[in-house]
C-alpha cells in the first residue's frame, strides 16, 4: 500500500483533526480528506467517523492504525538498513519525554548523538512521563525517557542511566504542614491534603505504602506532570510527591521546600525506553548505542 497514504492516515489518526494532520504532512486538507475517502473506498470499510465538529476512529480504523505504523516503521527500517552500507544516516525519530527531562537530560544526550549522526531529525515531544512507556508501545513514538518500572512490558526494553529520590514537598513560607508535637504517623499522613500524580511510578508506590500502614490519604488534588505538583505546592494548596531533580530544575524552586516528614520510597530510576523489535532500524539503535 502506497506509504504516502499511510503517513496522511496516521498523522489523522494522531491528531483527530483535518487542519492540524494536514499541515504536519504539508498538504492541503482537501486532498488529505480526498486521501482518507479513498483509502477508505479501497479497504470498503470507514476508518473515521466525522462531522463538522469532530473526528473519531472506528473499530476498523483503530485495527488498520496498528498495521499503519507496522508498516511504515517496517518500511523505514529496511531504508536505512540498505542505506547504512554506502551513507550516513539519514530520516527522522520521535522522541517523548516530560518537560523536566527535556532539560535535565537530552542537551548532554543530544550533543553527542548531533555530533554523531548529523544528518538524523528528532522529533520531540514533550507531556506526562506516565505516559512514555504507553506511547511507545503504541507506535507513536520511536523512543521514550521514562520512569523504569518495575515490570517491564513484554517486548520493552530500558536503558537507565540515572535516579532520583521521591520526596514530599511543601511551600517555603509555611509550616502549617510540618508534623505537629506528639501527632501519630497515621494521623499525620491522614491529614495531610495531597497534591499527587493521576498515575505512575511515584503513585503507585506511594498507594502501596498506604495500603500497608492501613491509612486514608487526604488527597487534595491528582495532576498530569510533576511540574503541576510543584507549582501547586508552591501556592500552598498541600503537599506533593515528585522526583528530586524535577524540583532542582524548577524555576519554583525557591518556593518549595522539603518536607520535613519523610517515607522511605524506592528512588525514581529514569532511563531510555524502545521496543526490542524497533532496534531493527538502524536510527533507533544508533540513540540506543548513544546512551
Amino acid at each position: 500500500m502506497d506509504p504516502n497514504k499511510l503517513q496522511l492516515f496516521v498523522a489523522l489518526a494522531e491528531t483527530v483533526h483535518f487542519n492540524r494532520a494536514a499541515e504536519r504532512c504539508f498538504v492541503s486538507p482537501s486532498k488529505l480528506s480526498r486521501t482518507i475517502k479513498a483509502l477508505e473506498e479501497e479497504l470498503q470499510v470507514k476508518l473515521f467517523e466525522r462531522d463538522n465538529r469532530s473526528v473519531v476512529l472506528t473499530e476498523q480504523g483503530r485495527l488498520f492504525l496498528k498495521y499503519a505504523r507496522e508498516n511504515l516503521q517496517q518500511l523505514e527500517t529496511i531504508k536505512h538498513r540498505l542505506q547504512q552500507q554506502t551513507t550516513e544516516l539519514t530520516g527522522a525519530i520521535s522522541l517523548y519525554c516530560s518537560v523536566t527531562a527535556s532539560y535535565s537530560f537530552l542537551y548532554d544526550i543530544l550533543t553527542d548523538f548531533r555530533r554523531q549522526h548529523p544528518r538524523i531529525e528528532l522529533r520531540l515531544h514533550t507531556g506526562d512521563p506516565a505516559e512514555a512507556i504507553e506511547r511507545v508501545i503504541a507506535g507513536r513514538e520511536d523512543i521514550a525517557i521514562a520512569a523504569k518500572p518495575e515490570k517491564p512490558a513484554a517486548g520493552v526494553k530500558i536503558k537507565s542511566f540515572a535516579t532520583s529520590p521521591l520526596q514530599f514537598i511543601s511551600p517555603t513560607d509555611s509550616n502549617q504542614f510540618d508534623r505537629k508535637q506528639n501527632e501519630s504517623t497515621e494521623s499525620y499522613w491522614q491529614r495531610l491534603p495531597l497534591i499527587l500524580s493521576e498515575r505512575g511510578i511515584a503513585r503507585e508506590r506511594l498507594d502501596r505504602w498506604f495500603s500497608r500502614k492501613r491509612i486514608s490519604p487526604n488527597i487534595y488534588a491528582q495532576v498530569a506532570g510533576n511540574e503541576a505538583i510543584v507549582s501547586m505546592v508552591s501556592l500552598g494548596f498541600g503537599v506533593g510527591l515528585v522526583p528530586e531533580i524535577v524540583v532542582e530544575n524548577s524555576p519554583l524552586k525557591e518556593q518549595v521546600r522539603l518536607l520535613p516528614e519523610q517515607i522511605e520510597l524506592a528512588p525514581y530510576e529514569v532511563g531510555i525506553c524502545v521496543l526490542e523489535k524497533r532496534l531493527k532500524s538502524p536510527l533507533v539503535e544508533a540513540f540506543w548505542e548513544r546512551i
